[in-house]
């Protein structure tokens, strides 16, 4: 209750400090912007980082509720006790325990998103989903993620079951072989359900990229235009997979709004990230964190005060699991800032090397726009960005 109290406490402060430090600057754009932001679009970003940041409050109140629910509120002894009448084998009642309560937890955010997306999305002209497509996008994430979800789930239940003390490694080899397979077949098998890839047709782009490819050492397998317009107008590009299968992806939307120039240095910071080998870092950091993670579930599936202490009477395998994947981010938390910190130094490496293959006025007049059509704030709450923000702010980048 403490950690959860100093979490929730946290995110809503800086929240507040963020919504109140964007709105007592909305009515002036920054000096190092005057002459590119006009006020009217400095105004916008301001409002819609405040709507966005106001949703957040009520996201975090709704999970804390939630998770309290769950937990001291006997939600998770409810849903043990009818999972447990209705099936008889271990294994399956433990996955039916786990998919129903993250099904629950889907069905409650719902509303958050299909507001976001209708009207937060909507009311800055950002969204282009329809209902249809929106319906037809949670019916494609819900296939694939019992697909892969079920099968997944049901192989760590019996490992940790079956493999005796040392279950954690052999669960987390199995968990490292599972990512590593999703980041191979994400380009060509799961990406196209959900939007359509088409070889770039722009010839003098393509051979200005392709150039740029040569020089950085970088082999693609294809440079594809994805059609993001379907869904919203924010525009960004992206290189995907390993080895034979990496592809660079293009939003259609970034192609509309950057010139050559602009697209050649947005793409050679993309390239800085695979050169510095920033995502294969960032797969170790998971990894190491996710088996440090699971040593410790092993060591708490042993202490009764673990379950009592959560609201939970009876512990089993499955319990434990769920248990450990609901609360450990609130204890967590703190770690954000960390993260966050790693992040930002990989943008400044991946800009770095971007000014040395692509004109740093390219990158500059690029990313500009991109804050500008995404309506980006230019003046985060200082703490509020130290804190969340992947990337730096607009100013200090």
């Amino acid at each position: 209750l403490a950690a959860l109290s100093l979490t929730l406490g946290i995110r809503v402060w800086l929240a507040l400090r963020h919504i109140g430090y964007i709105q007592a600057r909305r009515d002036r754009v920054p000096e190092e912007f005057a002459a590119q932001i006009a006020l009217d679009a400095h105004r916008k970003a301001a409002d819609y980082s405040i709507a966005k940041t106001r949703l957040g409050i009520v996201h975090a109140l709704l999970e804390t509720a939630m998770l309290l629910a769950f937990t001291l509120g006997g939600g998770l002894e409810t849903l043990n006790r009818l999972t447990t009448a209705l099936l008889a084998s271990s294994l399956w009642q433990g996955s039916a325990l786990i998919l129903a309560t993250f099904v629950i937890i889907a069905i409650v955010e719902l509303p958050l998103g299909i507001y976001r997306t209708f009207v937060i999305d909507e009311r800055f002209g950002f969204n282009k989903t329809t209902p249809a497509l929106f319906l037809a996008d949670l019916a494609k994430q819900a296939a694939l993620g019992a697909a892969l979800g079920i099968p997944l789930l049901l192989g760590v239940l019996w490992l940790m079951a079956r493999m005796g003390e040392n279950w954690w490694l052999y669960v987390w080899l199995a968990w490292m072989g599972f990512n590593l397979l999703m980041l191979a077949i994400y380009p060509t098998f799961i990406a196209p359900i959900f939007n359509k890839f088409a070889p770039l047709e722009d010839q003098t782009l393509k051979t200005r990229v392709e150039k740029l490819l040569d020089q950085c050492k970088f082999q693609a397998q294809g440079l594809f235009v994805m059609d993001g317009s379907r869904r919203t107008s924010h525009g960004n590009a992206y290189f995907t997979g390993f080895g034979k299968a990496r592809r660079i992806v293009f939003f259609d939307t970034l192609l509309a709004r950057l010139d050559h120039d602009e697209i050649v240095a947005v793409l050679a910071h993309e390239l800085g990230h695979f050169k510095h080998r920033h995502i294969v870092k960032r797969i170790v950091l998971i990894f190491a964190m996710s088996l440090a993670g699971l040593w410790l579930l092993g060591w708490l599936m042993g202490q009764n005060w673990f379950f009592s202490g959560l609201g939970v009477a009876t512990p089993g395998t499955a319990m434990a699991l769920l248990l450990f994947l609901l609360v450990s981010p609130v204890f967590t938390f703190l770690l954000q800032p960390l993260m966050s910190f790693y992040s930002r130094k990989h943008e400044f490496e991946a800009d770095r090397y971007a000014t040395r293959h692509a004109r740093a006025d390219d990158l500059v007049r690029a990313l500009v726009k991109l804050y500008n059509d995404n309506a980006a704030t230019l003046t985060p709450d200082p703490l509020h960005s130290a804190f969340y923000d992947s990337h730096p702010p607009a100013a200090i980048r």
